[in-house]
């Protein structure tokens, strides 16, 4: 009997474990701990790193893991290869199950960019206001641009004072809609947009509201991560459990 490993925190994370609950498969789903409450689910839930690449190998023996399934988000680059180097350790079955990359449309004026110091680079400008959609781990490195005014939206309230000298903070959890991220660019009068490419429904409102509005976006490129078998249709993982080595 197959005993997989979630490694969540992602809607399409999420999708899976409701999939595998109505299945009956004894999953466990594993998260970051990055927000505070997250969505209640039906699968038991781990939370917390593992320590590691061995860490992870560690508890994929103790707890007769069978195989790993990689839902964490596109940007979350240190899990996946932490997922890729202990699942080639113990010879485990592994599946990404990833969404598609945003792709810039006609309209859109993305300057892309590697990676978050990039992004801070890109600022190096006179003051403008700013919609700064990165996440909470990443605020600090835009420190070094205090000029501008940043609108922040996270999951939770800041416990701590914010890094940036000058920024108004919106409490709010996805999926969002085209017609709320307008509202919400306007109101706020941004003038720019900063966005990694975590691709996916859930959050590209912000991408076709600032394509809407004309707003230059600097979009930060997805990392590197190891090759790995992917799909992004959770129906999908439930047949690879069924049949592992027979590939996606």
């Amino acid at each position: 009997m197959s005993r997989p490993l979630v490694l969540g925190g992602t809607t399409e994370a999420s999708a899976l474990a409701a999939l595998l609950a109505r299945a009956r498969i004894g999953a466990i789903l594993s998260l970051a701990g990055r927000t505070r409450q997250p969505a209640a689910q039906p699968l038991p839930t781990r939370v917390g790193g593992f320590g590691g690449a061995e860490g992870l190998a560690r508890y994929l023996q103790d707890h007769g893991i069978t195989h790993v399934i990689d839902a964490t988000h596109p940007f979350a680059a240190q899990m996946s290869r932490n997922a890729a180097a202990a699942c080639a350790a113990l010879g485990l079955p592994l599946l990404a199950l990833t969404r598609a990359a945003w792709q810039a449309q006609p309209r859109d004026r993305w300057q892309h960019v590697p990676d978050m110091a990039a992004a801070v680079r890109a600022l190096d400008r006179p003051a403008m206001r700013v919609f700064l959609a990165v996440g909470r781990m990443q605020l600090a490195a835009f420190a070094a641009q205090p000029q501008h005014h940043y609108l922040l939206r996270l999951v939770d309230a800041p416990q701590v004072a914010l890094p940036l000298p000058r920024a108004e903070v919106v409490v709010d959890r996805g999926p969002f809609t085209v017609e709320a991220d307008l509202a919400l660019l306007r109101r706020h009068g941004t003038e720019m947009v900063v966005a990694k490419n975590a691709g996916g429904p859930g959050a590209v409102s912000k991408i076709t509201a600032a394509r809407a509005l004309a707003l230059p976006v600097v979009m930060i490129d997805r990392p590197a991560l190891p090759a790995r078998a992917e799909t992004d249709d959770p129906a999908v993982v439930l047949r690879w459990l069924a049949h592992a080595n027979l590939g996606v």
